[in-house]
């Protein structure tokens, strides 16, 4: 069984949001084509509480795109972005949403997550895991935003976790935060996934 996950196709990401990705919204029509191709589709959705830990607004003197240690490792500081119940944490208004479930991930006030899988403590599970054992799906397609961050780090997760991981290039786009793309690619490489 092959599943479809669909990494953080939200207003704050897309042009005009709040930490808008280069293109972010030329990912939606290639996934939308893809979903019926499927066994099952998970959509992830980053849904942070306000104040939240990883914003740059929580940490006085801070500025956006900076690093701090934080008690689970380095972490970027972030815009304020994807609020929970705000318009920037909607999916985009033209993305399906029509998936088999819809997974809600970096609500935990004190720790980031960018994968689907875990907290960025790499150990705190989000309980995808075992929605798609479950379901008896043993192989995963990756799409979405942001190539180098959150679907990086599901993808390593994902391979990690025993899975057989494809990543659709054509379907992410990414930050690209000082060479994070190219370190992404490399890493993503390493880890036996196919960069399609």
């Amino acid at each position: 069984m092959h599943g479809l996950i669909v990494i953080d196709v939200q207003n704050d990401f897309c042009p005009g949001g709040a930490l808008a990705v280069p293109e972010g919204d030329a990912v939606v029509a290639p996934i939308n084509a893809m979903m019926k191709d499927f066994d099952a589709v998970v959509l992830t959705q980053d849904w942070h509480p306000a104040g939240h830990s990883s914003f740059a607004s929580s940490h006085p003197g801070q500025a956006p795109f900076e690093m701090i240690e934080m008690a689970y490792g380095p972490q970027v500081l972030w815009p304020d972005h994807c609020v929970q119940g705000s318009p920037g944490a909607a999916f985009h208004p033209a993305l399906r949403t029509d998936a088999d479930l819809i997974l809600r991930k970096g609500f935990r006030a004190a720790i980031d997550s960018y994968s689907g899988f875990f907290e960025n403590d790499r150990s705190t599970p989000t309980g995808l895991e075992g929605y798609l054992r479950s379901r008896g799906i043993t192989r995963l397609t990756l799409a979405g935003l942001a190539t180098d961050f959150c679907v990086q780090y599901s993808a390593l997760d994902a391979a990690r976790l025993g899975f057989a991981v494809e990543v659709r290039m054509q379907a992410c786009r990414a930050i690209d935060l000082d060479g994070s793309l190219a370190a992404a690619i490399a890493a993503m490489k390493a880890g036996g996934i196919a960069l399609t």
